[in-house]
């Protein structure tokens, strides 16, 4: 029987209909689907502009996370609204030929209101905001939030505005455009505007056949460019940039023109150039480097100096720079490893013979383990771990994996359902958690605990103007409350960590994924909104 594609989508009329395309070519060649509707955080937080938010990929995190999880095998998006790198695991498996891909103005009333200074204009994007008011400076641009037919209400609904900019593919897709509404040729649209794109798990073979065939090769190839463009000035839904790249059909050249401005518009830079087609791998790279050897770098960091901070947090693990970017330019950082780790020297009789069950519920646990031995010397049957990433190291350094949990709780659960030789080896830290094996104990699985390191307790005084702090592990808890007290919000990467914070913080936050990012991402939509229900709290 053939395998039924799940489609994932957020609940808009606009999303359904893309996805409801992508369903279409997929039946047009002979695959059964179904559609997956779910929400975003984008169509919930409608009090504030995308920019103040602080976040990338606010429509596209919770289709990520069900894909994760397996809930859906494809999740269908507006190209514009992805960020430039895709979570591990999930890749672009295909783009749809390009529709308009220009912005509008949907006028209130007339046109006369161009002649005013006074004149009022309505969205939610900080790009065609710093446009319009680079072009038209004595106006005032006020935010507009909601899908495509809430916004138009609204506008039709306003005593105040003379109009407001959408997307030309939205209004077109589903039926609505306007008659008098004006095409802004000098608006250069968002890096993949008017672009569907399909994104996929790596390792789904079947769905990745299916997809590829829906791919636009000439619509790939430019909104390749634009992304490509937008990634290397290291902008997202907080930078004002535009990106366009057409092929011209009579010369068979890329035609690209890209801008960047500050966040009043005030100032910009624009860039214009072609390459042939075949030959414009360094294009997007030539375009970002003359936007920033003239300033670009410079007209970026003024919007940050100006933006005053509205929280400060810590994180109780060192951060690479990378890490750093993910937070909100809003939000100040601070870092520092309160726990550090020692390998032991595990005995070489451990390696002796095959051990049949084993559990690794840490990275530290197959580093401890490659420290001692090579993958050679390993002699492993089964291996039950925790977590995506410690799954993905083990499988890289080590060798297959039985079964992943996402914590100590399920595997140890799992276990004592399925464990057919009622015996496991525990690779662990010296202050590991009671949970896994006592649990095990309870069904009569006994338990050979091996300490393959030692975790020890670093901890740092925090400034009092620190308002949430990141924990990453239930030890990291107990090396902060040495030195600090709980008034703060506790930001947990996982479950277990969490279980361990309640029993001291009044405020935990826990991560919808076990990873540094979504941690971090957490941390960004915490403080935009503080009133939202936040991550599994």
């Amino acid at each position: 029987m053939q395998k039924t594609i799940r489609i994932g989508t957020r609940e808009s009329q606009l999303a359904l209909w893309q996805a409801n395309k992508v369903r279409k070519e997929l039946e047009g060649l002979g695959y059964q689907t179904e559609i997956v509707p779910i929400k975003s955080a984008g169509d919930i937080i409608l009090d504030k502009p995308l920019y103040e938010l602080g976040i990338t990929g606010i429509f596209t995190k919770n289709l990520d996370i069900a894909m994760l999880n397996g809930d859906i095998d494809i999740a269908v998006h507006s190209l514009k609204d992805v960020p430039t790198s895709l979570p591990e695991g999930i890749i672009q498996v295909a783009v749809l030929k390009r529709a308009n891909y220009s912005d509008l103005l949907v006028l209130k009333d007339t046109e006369e209101f161009f002649g005013q200074p006074n004149a009022v204009i309505a969205t939610g994007s900080l790009r065609r905001k710093a446009q319009w008011l680079n072009r038209y400076p004595t106006h005032k641009v006020e935010d507009l939030r909601g899908n495509v037919n809430t916004r138009l209400d609204k506008l039709d609904n306003s005593e105040t505005w003379n109009g407001a900019l959408f997307a030309a593919a939205g209004l077109e897709r589903l039926g609505i455009r306007e008659k008098g509404a004006i095409a802004l040729s000098w608006m250069i649209p968002a890096p993949a505007q008017g672009a569907i794109m399909v994104a996929c798990l790596e390792k789904d073979q079947f769905v990745i056949e299916a997809c590829e065939q829906l791919n636009h090769y000439e619509t790939k190839v430019c909104v390749g460019i634009e992304r490509e463009f937008l990634k290397l000035l290291e902008g997202g839904c907080t930078a004002p940039i535009g990106a366009l790249a057409y092929v011209d059909a009579k010369t068979e050249e890329i035609n690209f023109k890209g801008i960047l401005l500050n966040k009043d518009g005030s100032k910009k830079i624009t860039v214009n150039k072609t390459a042939k087609m075949g030959s414009h791998r360094l294009l997007a790279k030539d375009c970002a480097d003359y936007i920033l050897n003239r300033g670009g770098k410079e007209l970026m960091l003024e919007d940050l100096e100006i933006q005053s901070k509205i929280a400060h947090v810590y994180s109780t693990k060192k951060l690479s720079e990378l890490q750093k970017e993910i937070l909100s330019p809003a939000i100040g950082i601070q870092d520092s490893d309160f726990i550090k780790i020692r390998f032991n020297r595990i005995p070489a009789k451990v390696m002796k013979n095959k051990i049949e069950n084993v559990i690794i519920t840490s990275q530290n646990g197959v580093e401890s383990l490659l420290n001692s031995f090579t993958k050679n010397a390993i002699n492993f049957q089964n291996i039950y771990c925790v977590g995506r990433r410690t799954k993905k190291l083990i499988e890289n350094r080590i060798g297959k994996v039985t079964h992943v949990a996402k914590n100590a709780k399920k595997l140890a659960e799992y276990l004592s359902k399925e464990l057919e030789n009622k015996e496991v080896t525990y690779f662990c830290s010296d202050l590991r958690l009671d949970i896994l094996p006592a649990y095990l104990q309870t069904y009569n699985i006994v338990v050979n605990e091996i300490e393959a390191y030692k975790t020890m307790l670093s901890p740092e005084k925090l400034k009092d103007d620190v308002s949430g702090v990141l924990f990453y592990s239930p030890s990291g808890i107990e090396s902060y409350l040495q030195k600090n007290n709980t008034d703060k919000v506790a930001f947990c990467i996982g479950e277990t960590t969490a279980i361990e914070a309640r029993k001291h913080f009044e405020n935990v936050q826990v991560a919808y994924m076990p990873s540094v990012d979504s941690v971090l991402e957490l941390v960004n939509t915490y403080y935009s909104h503080p009133s939202l229900p936040k991550g599994k709290e």
